[in-house]
């Protein structure tokens, strides 16, 4: 039974169970193990490292929490399994979000993820990408009242002024830093999500932007959401947006609480800062100090957040002692015993603990009999972490070692962490979150499958149209080698070696056809970030992006195929029907085209997408028939033939030509027939095969196809394992 501010509240609460938290994200005793390889003695051996250890801790909400820590302390991996871009059964522990504990595919439907990288198409502009970006997230609303929330998201970002620019990129003027980083913000938020994760949001920006972009961060915890990022050395305005730390090192926790509470942190460890020097990065300084020291390490900073063990002193770094800290910290120096550094009970900071706790409760926010996540006193005193130690918390001696502390938890409860009830929230802002844990709990998608594929036509058409240099520059080079061709086996000869000439002309047009879809690679591999990004969360499925992507080409390749077709077609005075020659190259170019984009979404990079699609042609080239038969082809290498994309428009293009009994030439003096020719080339004569390779080779392009989405839908995955 306790008493404060003149009520009565009878409390029981059983440390052996985890404590149900409201109003925030909780996690508890979470680890993260890989498996790394290390040279020893001239010999590699495996070990296991956990990138993440037993961290347990919370984030409130309507609040900022940054996740700070010196180069390789585990911020941004602690921020992907929180996210659930860790995969599923490597990370060990458990994730609740509003007293629920959630599984890491609800977090991802409920959650925003905005990457350290801005990837945002550049030629759409700050008001389309953020309407593209509600088409795909906020599902069947009216048209009017998605204008109506992009517009109001753009005046709360900021971004009026810039509303009708280009978002921009290294050869397109468009947005500056802070304004391109505002609208990957925007596009991730406009279906208002209860929890939303940066990967460095201020990297590469400078004072003033990166200021502007956590402003505006700010306000979007303010109206309601859970907002978690990871931050590297924040400036002083920076530092006053922030309302709750957590400082990893290794892996492992280091600090938790309100940026206010750091310097009573250290003078827990007997440790002064500097004057003039920030506590946060003096905190941090320390860290790296006992990292450091291989007999120590920062386990025994670890320890001293667990427990309270105080870690062996440094003889370098200046003390002081706990009853010397100024009264700027809200601490009076009665509340420390002189000798064991043990926590009065009575103290004013327990108190305050408590009316917060009667504040909570009476809260409209919280109407549930449990501690909430504002308060970090008693997130911390009842965390499974500290009930390893619980023997030498919860009944330590009154005469205690000095290297104790009784209750360490208050300490960190002298200025409470603010939480959402503290706040007045707009419910008309279009940044407060819509259903919190209940968001598209009906369905994955927010859109139907047509619907989808409908937005994703619209915006490759406006890119496309925006970006035209692309297909022309594919149309430009087709009708230049077509002139080319035309002028060159212009009248062919009627003798063998004119035949030769023909013959030379169509694999020349086949391997054209293949090259002129190499400039694919770049595009896709660019294209394949916004893509993972945009799936990350739902925003629409792998296969209505698939067939979206391939239906937006198919009118450009026809495009290039007929003008190719009808500049040598009439020139060379090409026989058999024009419809089956067109047919012919379009589906040509369209299985190429397949296999590029198939190729471009295995490799990691454009160089190493050129040179296996170089490779693929010169196999393509050789097995195809043109330099030995399919009949002359060795019987293990035969299969080549078949898998040749290059093999079916080849013979097609042949058959199309020499299925006749017309006369190409004389050996000797005896006519050679078109029969006589494919014949000799031991290619069928039989007219149903040349629809079969027609065939054959859209079937190619279905299987390539087929073989992106895969890719697409189980291996592009922004997701450690």
């Amino acid at each position: 039974m306790i008493q404060a501010n003149g009520h009565r509240l009878e409390t029981v609460i059983d440390i052996k169970k985890p404590v149900s938290f409201t109003g925030g994200l909780a996690f508890e005793c979470l680890t993260y193990t890989v498996t790394k390889r290390k040279k020893v003695e001239n010999k590699w051996s495996k070990e296991e490292v956990d990138l993440l250890h037993d961290i347990t801790g919370y984030a409130p909400k309507g609040c900022i929490t940054a996740v700070m820590g010196p180069s390789g302390a585990g911020k941004s991996t602690l921020l992907d399994g929180l996210a659930g871009r860790i995969a599923s059964g490597s990370l060990k522990g458990r994730v609740s979000l509003d007293g629920t504990t959630v599984s890491a595919s609800l977090i991802k439907r409920t959650s925003a993820y905005i990457m350290q990288e801005d990837r945002l198409f550049p030629m759409l502009t700050v008001y389309e990408t953020l309407m593209f970006a509600a088409d795909f997230r906020l599902g069947p609303l009216s048209l009017s009242d998605k204008k109506q929330r992009v517009e109001k998201l753009i005046e709360q970002l900021g971004l009026s002024s810039s509303r009708n620019t280009y978002i921009g990129d290294e050869g397109t003027r468009g947005l500056s830093g802070g304004e391109r980083r505002r609208v990957s913000i925007g596009v991730d938020i406009i279906h208002g999500p209860s929890l939303l994760f940066l990967d460095e949001p201020t990297s590469g920006l400078d004072s003033t932007s990166a200021h502007s972009v956590i402003e505006k961060v700010h306000h979007i915890a303010r109206s309601g959401s859970t907002v978690i990022l990871t931050i590297h050395q924040p400036s002083s305005r920076i530092q006053l947006l922030l309302d709750h730390l957590i400082i990893l090192a290794r892996g492992q926790l280091m600090f938790q609480g309100s940026p206010k509470d750091v310097s009573l942190h250290l003078a827990r460890m007997s440790l002064k800062v500097p004057k003039g020097e920030n506590p946060i990065e003096h905190l941090i300084d320390v860290i790296q100090e006992y990292d450091q020291r291989c007999d120590v390490g920062v386990e025994a900073l670890a320890e001293f957040a667990r427990t309270g063990v105080k870690p062996p002193p440094l003889s370098h770094l200046e003390q002081v002692s706990l009853s010397s800290i100024a009264p700027s910290h809200s601490h009076p120096s009665h509340v420390y015993e002189d000798n064991s550094h043990d926590f009065s009970r009575v103290s004013q900071a327990s108190r305050r603990v408590l009316n917060d706790f009667d504040h909570s409760l009476r809260s409209p926010y919280n109407t549930s009999m449990s501690w909430s996540t504002g308060n970090s006193a008693a997130f911390l005193k009842f965390t499974p972490s500290r009930l390893k130690n619980d023997q030498k918390v919860r009944n330590p001696a009154r005469n205690a070692s000095p290297g104790y502390y009784q209750y360490s938890s208050e300490i960190m409860a002298a200025t409470p962490t603010p939480h959402s009830s503290d706040y007045t929230v707009n419910e008309n802002d279009y940044l407060t979150p819509q259903n919190g844990t209940k968001e598209h709990l009906g369905s994955k998608f927010a859109n139907p499958y047509l619907v989808e594929t409908w937005i994703l036509m619209r915006r490759n058409f406006i890119n496309i149209r925006r970006t035209p240099e692309l297909f022309l520059s594919r149309l430009m080079v087709l009708t230049f080698m077509g002139f080319m061709m035309a002028t060159l086996f212009l009248r062919p000869k009627e003798s063998l070696q004119g035949i030769t000439n023909r013959l030379s002309f169509f694999i020349f047009t086949v391997c054209l056809f293949f090259f002129s879809s190499n400039d694919a690679v770049p595009a896709f591999i660019q294209e394949r970030f916004i893509f993972i990004r945009e799936t990350s969360h739902n925003a629409y499925r792998a296969s209505s992006y698939t067939i979206a992507s391939l239906i937006t080409h198919m009118p450009f390749i026809a495009l290039q195929a007929a003008v190719y077709a009808v500049i040598v077609w009439f020139a060379l005075e090409l026989r058999g029907p024009f419809t089956y020659f067109l047919l012919v190259l379009f589906v040509s170019l369209l299985s190429t085209n397949s296999f590029v984009v198939f190729v471009s979404s295995v490799v990691p990079n454009y160089i190493l997408g050129y040179a296996v699609v170089i490779a693929f042609t010169a196999l393509f080239f050789l097995f195809c028939g043109y330099f030995l038969s399919n009949h002359d082809i060795p019987t293990y290498w035969r299969w080549m033939n078949k898998v040749s994309t290059m093999t079916y428009p080849y013979e097609g293009l042949l058959m199309n030509q020499y299925q006749t009994n017309d006369i190409f030439g004389k050996v000797g003096g005896i006519p050679i027939t078109g029969f006589d020719i494919l014949k000799s080339l031991h290619i069928g004569i039989d007219e149903h095969k040349k629809m079969t390779n027609v065939l054959i080779m859209f079937g190619w392009a279905v299987l390539y196809r087929i073989l992106f989405y895969f890719v697409l839908r189980f291996a592009s995955k922004n997701q450690r394992s």
